[in-house]
């Protein structure tokens, strides 16, 4: 039995010493050896369950997932406080410093007259810290571990700083239009690479995305929940009239689907 004292309520340092205590001899086995490759889906995962209590609108779910979050973030800073490395004192260091250096209209005498001007600030600053000279450095800097229309975003947002943008939507939807003729040329006559030009074509849908003042992220998974709906009822209208959806030609499934889009 470990020397731990129950308490009504807790607070973040009890959380670093309940971490400590599993992760120590005599703890618990699993947590001592974990790593952190090991965790790193969990970390993942965590932050999709708070996005997904956020949109919610449940402070109960959402004080939940927080938590879960926390967890990784305290587990993470110990494993690195057993290797001699940095603590979460340190952790928490860094990132008052860089909200202080980021903030110069707040915590200096910078002034500002509109929010455009404060992210217009924060970039730059951002870019001096990460000794980025170029707007290229910034969007080679984008993490490579988001998720890929987040990524795509990401990257074209820090390029249209440095002017390289379609002045409209209009020449976005033109080069979406380019992208699928090429993916229809590649994949049809086996000439060139159809797995870059879809490649290719995503990248210039989240380009359509940007001008359309959404995430494409978001609209994706607007579509996945239309498909889902739209799909449930075209099967129940095929059980309903003894049909097999796998035993209908291309034409009567889509038949199927037309009907099942106006319920």
């Amino acid at each position: 039995m470990v020397n731990f004292s129950e308490k009504r309520a807790y607070d973040c340092q009890d959380l670093r010493e309940i971490v400590r205590i599993l992760r120590s001899p005599g703890g618990c086995s699993w947590d001592g050896a974990q790593t952190h490759q090991s965790i790193r889906r969990n970390f993942l995962e965590e932050s999709y369950e708070v996005a997904e209590a956020i949109d919610e609108g449940s402070p109960e779910h959402l004080r939940e997932e927080l938590g879960d979050v926390l967890l990784q973030v305290v587990f993470h800073a110990s494993i690195e406080e057993d290797a001699g490395r940095f603590n979460l004192d340190d952790v928490a260091d860094g990132v008052c410093k860089k909200l202080i250096y980021r903030h110069p209209h707040v915590f200096g005498d910078v002034a500002v007259h509109s929010t455009d001007e404060i992210l217009s600030n924060w970039e730059e600053l951002k870019k001096k810290e990460k000794g980025q000279a170029t707007q290229a450095d910034a969007v080679d800097a984008v993490a490579r571990t988001l998720p890929a229309l987040w990524r795509a975003e990401k990257m074209k947002k820090k390029a249209a700083k440095a002017g390289f943008d379609w002045r409209d939507i209009s020449g976005a939807l033109d080069k979406l239009s380019e992208e699928l003729d090429e993916l229809r040329a590649a994949a049809l006559s086996g000439d060139g690479n159809p797995i870059e030009e879809l490649g290719d074509l995503l990248f210039a849908a989240v380009c359509v995305a940007r001008f359309l003042e959404t995430d494409p992220e978001q609209a994706l998974h607007a579509a996945c929940d239309k498909f889902s709906i739209r799909f449930r009822r075209t099967e129940q209208l095929a059980a309903e009239r003894g049909l097999a959806l796998d035993k209908l030609s291309d034409m009567e499934q889509i038949s199927l689907w037309n009907e099942a889009k106006q319920i």
